[in-house]
């Protein structure tokens, strides 16, 4: 792989992960005001509230995942395919909640943004596989 491509990668990773830093500071640190503009209603139950803080800590982990992947995107893929498959997930969900009337449109933002990645990290895979390097 070329070095301006190489350098390409590593930046779609460092986005990568500021992307789910921000979803992370909102949802993990802020949990029942990001809750509320994703489902308009309150987060009273502390279980529920647990689960969806904790649902948050998961997109904290990805992003120490993708600053990872971001300094050697070459050796690093195992992350990018378990986080690619979490953002395909998270999105297929979040629209599912949608289509039911339980999510408001602020959850396209989501939607977007992970389906956005979802396509550029399998660009990611396209290439490493087209140069030859090692997927795994």
């Amino acid at each position: 792989m070329e070095s301006n491509e190489l350098s390409f990668f590593k930046g779609l990773f460092v986005v990568s992960a500021l992307w789910n830093l921000v979803g992370a500071i909102f949802g993990y640190f802020n949990t029942a005001f990001t809750f509320n503009g994703f489902f308009n209603r309150e987060l009273a139950d502390p279980l529920y509230y647990a689960i969806y803080q904790g649902a948050w800590g998961t997109t904290l982990v990805y992003f120490i995942g993708y600053s990872i992947v971001a300094y050697n995107p070459l050796k690093h893929t195992g992350i990018v395919i378990v986080g690619g498959i979490g953002k395909v997930g998270f999105a297929i969900s979040l629209l599912k909640f949608y289509l039911s009337g339980l999510a408001g449109p602020v959850v396209f933002i989501v939607i977007i943004g992970d389906f956005i990645f979802s396509i550029l990290f399998m660009y990611y895979f396209f290439r490493l596989y087209q140069t030859k390097e090692s997927i795994l």
